[in-house]
């Protein structure tokens, strides 16, 4: 809830892989899909990241889902500007042959609501801490009351402005205190402190831009909900789960990268969303 140099990339999936080997064994010996294929055959699950953050954050389910048979990728969220986000997303998926799970976590919501709104072979979405806006609302709209995201901009983010940018737009970093304390707050303190010096900015665009499509109306949906969420609330994560009709799992504390403390989990609901597929 934005592209990086390829260093950056590789030293946050090498904290990924050193903190998420041990659940991801764990997983192994229990299939988060415990359901046959559908005649339709087998769905292609897509995973799209958030901000501060990159594919590579998905490690531990893209892992257990093939272990569990199932094909998965996590493709990258350009992060400049919602409308942007979702068409580049939505061209991925065009390529994709066959029925979709489409997964998004945080910022990452926002982007399949839109995305997957003309792809006919999207047959169910998975919010994974994740905003799901309604047509004409912002993600910024939808931390909730509480949010730590809430808090004096100046002591949240490092502004930083990017070429290219529209006129008012910046990137923004999050300030290491809050992405240590509030976005990765149920994960060891080295490894948030090594995500947050590898973090990928995310342009205010992005989460200033207005939704143009709400696919959660058309296409079933499941929620995960992390009650330890401090970015966006689970308040607001439970409303908009509601408004979708989702089928919800609710995850006892976590925090806002609950996908990386506890892949397995995470990966189990994406598992339900997969048994959904008939």
């Amino acid at each position: 809830m934005i592209p990086a140099p390829h260093r950056t990339a590789v030293h946050f999936a090498a904290v990924l892989v050193a903190f998420t080997s041990a659940p991801a064994a764990t997983a192994a010996s229990a299939s988060p899909v415990p359901c046959p294929a559908s005649r339709h055959g087998k769905p292609t699950v897509v995973l799209v990241h958030g901000a501060w953050a990159d594919t590579s954050s998905w490690n531990g389910e893209v892992e257990a889902l093939k272990r569990a048979g199932y094909s998965a990728r996590a493709i990258a969220n350009p992060l400049r500007n919602l409308t942007d986000d979702a068409a580049t997303v939505a061209g991925f998926l065009r390529t994709v042959r066959g029925p979709i799970v489409l997964v998004g976590h945080s910022y990452g919501g926002s982007v399949i609501t839109n995305a997957a709104a003309n792809v006919p072979n999207v047959k169910a979405l998975v919010y994974v801490d994740a905003a799901a806006p309604d047509v004409g609302e912002t993600t910024a709209q939808l931390s909730g009351r509480g949010s730590a995201l809430g808090a004096d901009p100046k002591t949240l983010y490092e502004e930083v402005p990017y070429a290219g940018a529209p006129s008012g737009a910046h990137d923004l970093y999050l300030k290491q205190d809050p992405f240590v304390r509030s976005f990765a707050s149920d994960l060891p303190r080295d490894v948030a402190t090594r995500l947050w010096a590898t973090q990928r900015a995310a342009s205010t665009s992005a989460f200033m831009t207005p939704s143009k499509a709400a696919a959660w109306k058309k296409i079933p949906s499941w929620y995960f909900i992390s009650t330890g969420d401090r970015i966006i609330t689970a308040e607001s994560l439970s409303s908009m789960a509601r408004r979708a009709r989702s089928k919800v799992t609710t995850f006892r504390g976590g925090s806002h990268l609950t996908l990386i403390s506890h892949p397995q989990a995470v990966a189990a609901t994406i598992g339900k969303a997969i048994c959904g597929v008939r």
